[in-house]
Formats: structure tokens, C-alpha cells, sequence
């Protein structure tokens, strides 16, 4: 195989470590290749075989190794490393991963802020440096890129708490072939110049009082409203749906006495009935029949009158029998003393014996 055949990845670590890596599986499946490498110049070139490996699936698929100069040749091979199928030559210099940003500091003025990091000792002007900040009410991310290795920025409010994050951009295609950047370094979170632990330590003591005076006003109002729509919610199923009345108070001794045996009951009742009535219109009749007799004598003194109460002949009857009750209809305007004193009878009274 001629450069170029496959493609492989290449990172120089921050030009101290060297990682060389190839898709194993798809370029030489079910044959698990060797790894060689040398750096410099010159026709006579020592070859160091790979000692920490990058495995795949149990197959070699990459070599991790120090850095040891500017240049850089690589072999792959087969198993045993007797035949050659793949190498390149390559400037180490141009596939340089920054590290990330050290010793950052930050230098607040009212509303500007200034960051800054150490300065690489080589090739510091490859470098681009990066600011990347956003608040609590803003979630993407703001960038600001500067020669390395500070920046700065204004228009921050004090009131704010902001995250912050940092990194080491290489330039292509100056100093690289490829565009490499360092990883980020530690998110930081400010506040109005003072480092805090998290953006979420920005609420004040008094804010959170706030927020619970809040929440148990909200809560007393809640219930407030709960009530009340409870009791209007009674006297509405009241006034819609009355509560029916249970018969076992009213009707007692139907339960009680008699197990619930309507027929029982009833029997039993009418007796009482009848037996309360009967005693209830004896006195009566009898007060009405001796008002009835002075009634006659007066009315043998003051001359005769049309007769208008007759009795049925119950005294001549044998068999014992009470009197039938008479109810006679008077004639119109017709004058009846009673205890005493004149009534007129007219044809919608009458008279019970």
C-alpha cells in the first residue's frame, strides 16, 4: 500500500504524546496488524515498534507513543511485521491538540470583565483563545475568541449570575492541518465579581423568605376558596337534592313493636283509632242530647215549632242496639235554640245525634 491508501487519525497531544489510530475492522478484517513508527529525517531510520496498543474488538486498532520530534513516519504492517501495508510521513507539528487553559483569572470592572490564562511557552501566537458565558435567563452559549491568552467583555449586569468557560483554539492552516482545540476548562460561576459554587447560591436569604411567605399565602388562599365553594356546594345539594326523612322515626313502633309488618300495624292502629273515637263522640252526644232536651222545653214555652230533629225508633228495638246516629237536613232559615241562644240554620249545616 502507497500514503494515503487508508485514512488514519493522528493527534499530538499538546506535542508530548502522539495517538495514531485506523478503523481496524473495516480496513484489515480478521487480521490483527502491527504498528511501527520513527521520527526524523534521513534514509537510515530506526523503527520502534508499538508498545501500548489501542484495541478494538480484541484487534489492534491504534498506538499511543511519545513525542519525540517535528517529524513523524508511521508503518502498518501485518501480524509479524514482515510486509508493509500502509505508511505516511507527516509533520508532528501540524496535528498539535492544545491542553487546556491554565491558571485562569477573572478581573471584574462594573460591568466588563477581563479573563486571562498562562501563556504557552512555543508557539503561542498559533493559539486563539476562547470565552464561551451564559446566564440563568439565557441558555446557549455566548462566544468571544481573542489573541491568546486574555479577553475581555462588557455589558455583564451585576444582578446576574454567569457561567463561564475557556479554551485554546490552533490556527489553521498556519500551524495546523487540522483544526484542533483543547478541552475546556473548569466552569466557573460569578456573580457581580464574587466566585460562587453554582449559579443557584445567587438567591438571597431574603429572596427565599420571599418565596415562602409566598407559597403559604397561596396555599391559605387555596383553602380559603376551598371552603368556600364547599359550602356552596352543601347549599346548593340541599336546595336541589332535600334530604329525604328516614320512616323509622316518625313510625317507631311500625319498627320496633312490630318488625316492620305493615298489616300488623295497621291493625293494630286502627283499633286504637276507633276506640279513641268512639270515646271522643259518646260525651259529646250525650252533652248534645241534653242540650237538646232544654232546648225542647224552651221551646214548649215559647210555642210551638216546626219539628226539625226527630230520632229513629232505637228505644222500641229489642236487640239492644245503640241509636242510630240521624243527620236531618234542616229547612232554609230555619231558627234552632242552642244553650240559650237562637241559630239560624241554614241548608249547609246539620246537626249530629
Amino acid at each position: 500500500g502507497g500514503e494515503d491508501a487508508i485514512n488514519t487519525t493522528i493527534v499530538n497531544f499538546n506535542n508530548e504524546k502522539m495517538q495514531i489510530t485506523w478503523a481496524t475492522r473495516e480496513l484489515f478484517p480478521n487480521e490483527n496488524v502491527s504498528f511501527f513508527y520513527t521520527f526524523g529525517e534521513g534514509k537510515k531510520k530506526v523503527w520502534k515498534p508499538c508498545t501500548t496498543y489501542l484495541l478494538d474488538q480484541d484487534y489492534n486498532s491504534g498506538c499511543l507513543f511519545k513525542t519525540e520530534g517535528p517529524t513523524l513516519t508511521i508503518s502498518i504492517r501485518n501480524s509479524n511485521g514482515s510486509d508493509e501495508l500502509f505508511s505516511k510521513n507527516l509533520k508532528a507539528d501540524f496535528y498539535i491538540k492544545p491542553s487546556p487553559p491554565e491558571n485562569v483569572t477573572f478581573f471584574w470592572k462594573e460591568d466588563t470583565v477581563t479573563v486571562s490564562c498562562n501563556k504557552p511557552e512555543r508557539n503561542a501566537w498559533c493559539l486563539r483563545f476562547e470565552l464561551q458565558y451564559k446566564s440563568k435567563f439565557v441558555k446557549e452559549w455566548q462566544s468571544r475568541t481573542s489573541k491568546c491568552c486574555s479577553i475581555g467583555e462588557q455589558g455583564f449586569d451585576p444582578r446576574k449570575c454567569y457561567s463561564f468557560r475557556v479554551r485554546l483554539t490552533r490556527l489553521v492552516p498556519h500551524c495546523n492541518v487540522v483544526k484542533y482545540s483543547s478541552d475546556w476548562a473548569a466552569e466557573t460561576f460569578w456573580m457581580n465579581g464574587t466566585l460562587l459554587d453554582s449559579c443557584d447560591d445567587d438567591i438571597t436569604p431574603q429572596s427565599k423568605t420571599v418565596i415562602i411567605l409566598s407559597c403559604s399565602l397561596a396555599v391559605i388562599l387555596m383553602m380559603l376558596i376551598l371552603l368556600i365553594l364547599l359550602c356552596k356546594w352543601q347549599r346548593v345539594q340541599m336546595s336541589v337534592l332535600p334530604a329525604i326523612p328516614d320512616p323509622k322515626y316518625p313510625f317507631a313502633d311500625l319498627f320496633n313493636d312490630h318488625n316492620g309488618n305493615l298489616q300488623e300495624w295497621l291493625d293494630k292502629n286502627d283499633h286504637v283509632v276507633l276506640q279513641s273515637k268512639l270515646e271522643y263522640e259518646e260525651p259529646e252526644s250525650i252533652t248534645e242530647a241534653e242540650s237538646q232536651q232544654e232546648d225542647g222545653k224552651n221551646s214548649d214555652k215559647q210555642g210551638p215549632l216546626e219539628k226539625i230533629f226527630t230520632f229513629s225508633g232505637a228505644a222500641e228495638n229489642n236487640d239492644g242496639k245503640a241509636a242510630e246516629i240521624a243527620c236531618l237536613m234542616p229547612a232554609p232559615n230555619t231558627t234552632a235554640p242552642f244553650a240559650g241562644f237562637h241559630i239560624i240554620m241554614n241548608d249547609d249545616m246539620y246537626v249530629m245525634l
